[in-house]
């Protein structure tokens, strides 16, 4: 199992949907964030990108030397960028990092955002720009110069000069419920991507990407996206999930919700369908919540409970096939360390996750100076 944490350059804080508990997301405090989780073990980071967003690729790019072997998990944009400057700013950094650049590749669900960048596209020929992007960036990482004439992109004798670190090229994610994006996935990327849906549900999904990627002649690795809320009881986590939401009323909610309604991604549709499949109850599943998503876009469940609870929940999740899990939580600071001192020891991490998070019990400094219990 690999374990990702998020950058929030959106903002921060201790509650949704309020300025109550807010803090700046300064680059002193995403420096703090970046450092603690490369020190706890966590593989790579997660950095949002859209116009609410500080530039990921910038962010990243400052991260980078304070870090040392944490991962960046940056997003090409499709209709934004062109396929041959990403794919140099990929292989700059990947080169410059020494391999410690991913991929994440974001279609975009919000009609609005796209007209705001200058995309008036429809849902599916989002994803044909992102299919011709795709088939340029990837050969012209792989070393090949490229002529491409596709329905909405051209490029005449494309290349990059100076090699990615990762060969072929560094791994691509990709998240999406449409059948344009689970297309595209199984056409190209490396890891398949959801939301944090239901077991069900999940089950359901990776079942069909497989059989396209098998269809593709390729085999598929899987990713989760969930926040966490783990407390050392059940009654704390759940106490914990409701503070969190303490501050938003139905004005707050309807306003978000409306706005959600706008967008055309399909995840997002079974986002919003899971906040209101059971009104009145926010669980949605045993352990998993719903209440981020009342006010957040994107990923709008979370797991919640005690350690050993949180962590069967996530095994389950792993037997399905899902063996990156990409968390969160608020405040990102703090529960960065409560994610790696609570359940990091409870599961299979991979070689470089496999810190728990624990420093030396405290009865054995004495004088400031530490010694060993014989």
């Amino acid at each position: 199992m690999e374990m990702f944490w998020f950058i929030p350059t959106t903002g921060d804080g201790r509650y949704l949907g309020s300025s109550h508990g807010s803090r700046l997301t300064d680059y002193t405090y995403l420096r703090q964030i970046a450092q603690a989780v490369d020190e706890l073990g966590f593989g790579a980071v997660l950095l949002p990108t859209g116009n609410s967003c500080e530039d990921a690729w910038v962010v990243a790019s400052t991260l980078m030397p304070s870090t040392k072997r944490l991962k960046f998990l940056v997003a090409v944009r499709p209709g934004v960028m062109s396929p041959t400057l990403a794919a140099r700013m990929t292989a700059t950094f990947d080169r410059l990092s020494q391999g410690r650049v991913l991929i994440n590749v974001v279609t975009g669900g919000d009609p609005n955002e796209a007209a705001a960048d200058g995309v008036f596209l429809s849902h599916d020929e989002r994803y044909e720009v992102t299919g011709e992007f795709l088939t340029i960036w990837r050969s012209i990482l792989a070393g090949e110069t490229r002529s491409f004439q596709g329905k909405h992109l051209r490029v005449e004798n494309a290349r990059v000069y100076y090699p990615a670190t990762q060969h072929p090229h560094p791994p691509l994610y990709l998240g999406g419920s449409s059948d344009a994006a689970m297309q595209i996935a199984a056409d190209h990327v490396d890891v398949y991507l959801t939301w944090g849906e239901p077991p069900a549900l999940v089950a359901e999904k990776i079942a069909r990407m497989r059989h396209l990627a098998e269809a593709a002649g390729k085999k598929m690795r899987f990713g989760i996206r969930l926040h966490v809320i783990v407390r050392e009881t059940n009654d704390e986590a759940w106490q914990a999930a409701n503070d969190l939401i303490r501050y938003i009323d139905r004005d707050v909610v309807s306003k978000a919700q409306q706005g959600l309604s706008k967008f055309d991604s399909e995840g997002q549709k079974r986002m919003a369908s899971l906040v209101h499949s059971n009104p009145g109850n926010l669980e949605i599943s045993p352990n998993l919540w719903a209440g981020i998503g009342l006010v957040r876009s994107g990923a709008g469940t979370a797991l919640v409970g005690d350690p050993s609870t949180v962590a069967q929940r996530m095994l389950e999740y792993a037997d399905l096939g899902i063996d990156t899990f990409i968390l969160s939580g608020y405040p990102h600071l703090e529960e960065a360390y409560r994610v790696a001192e609570l359940l990091f020891p409870l599961l299979p991490l991979t070689p470089t996750e496999a810190k728990d998070g624990r420093a030396p019990a405290a009865e054995n400094f004495v004088g400031n100076e530490f010694r060993p219990i014989k």
